[in-house]
């Protein structure tokens, strides 16, 4: 059976989802990671729910619909989980060489961000950028994909230090690099836009009620 990791591998690769219409049913690739994503007509849910289940509460040729109110609240229902954000999901390839400005690594575990981040994501990692006025965080989130997260302090936001660290994280990261923006965060997403990453889809987590 192939899995979320497979499934995100080869989208990383240039091979997506088959634009087909239809809806994929995927086990969780953990019990922390759970949600549904859409490509471009093409959706696919990662939770353990019945296949069926999940295929009765779709109407066909709906595209929109895994990822309407009336789908989420059934899935919160069925998983006992909260659905979180609905967020852009964007990709970019590494980049060779250092990143374009000088960062510095947080090492402590017990720095906030580090064990906020590492409530969502494992191996974490984060640097710090000018006296902390932008930071950088890279972890091995759903399906144990690459993940970035950027964070600009709010005087020195509309500098364009957002679109440098998201490049940043580019030549930090291992391999295919995954963003997920909040569509109404526009600063965000046109910062990460004109890093290179690419939109890929939609994607709705379906958190922990802890989290």
């Amino acid at each position: 059976m192939e899995t979320l990791a497979d499934l995100l591998s080869d989208a990383a690769a240039g091979r997506p989802p088959a634009p087909d219409c239809s809806v994929t049913v995927l086990p969780q690739p953990s019990e922390r990671d759970a949600g549904i994503i859409a490509f471009t007509a093409h959706t696919v849910v990662f939770a353990d729910v019945d296949p069926a289940w999940v295929h009765a509460r779709l109407p066909a040729g709906d595209l929109s619909a895994p990822l309407l109110p009336a789908f989420l609240t059934a899935m919160e229902a069925a998983t006992g989980r909260r659905a979180g954000n609905l967020d852009l999901l964007a990709l970019a390839a590494p980049l060779p060489g250092p990143p374009p400005l000088p960062l510095e690594e947080l090492t402590g575990g017990d720095h906030p961000r580090v064990a906020r981040a590492r409530r969502y994501r494992d191996a974490v990692r984060v640097w710090v950028a000018g006296d902390e006025a932008g930071l950088v965080t890279l972890g091995q989130g759903v399906g144990g994909r690459w993940e970035v997260a950027v964070e600009v302090e709010p005087g020195h936001r509309g500098r364009g230090l957002g679109r440098t660290l998201a490049t940043a994280a580019r030549h930090l990261a291992p391999g295919p690099l995954w963003a997920q923006i909040a569509p109404g965060n526009a600063a965000s997403v046109r910062a990460f836009l004109a890093a290179g990453y690419l939109p890929m889809g939609a994607e709705s987590l379906l958190v922990l009620d802890d989290d």
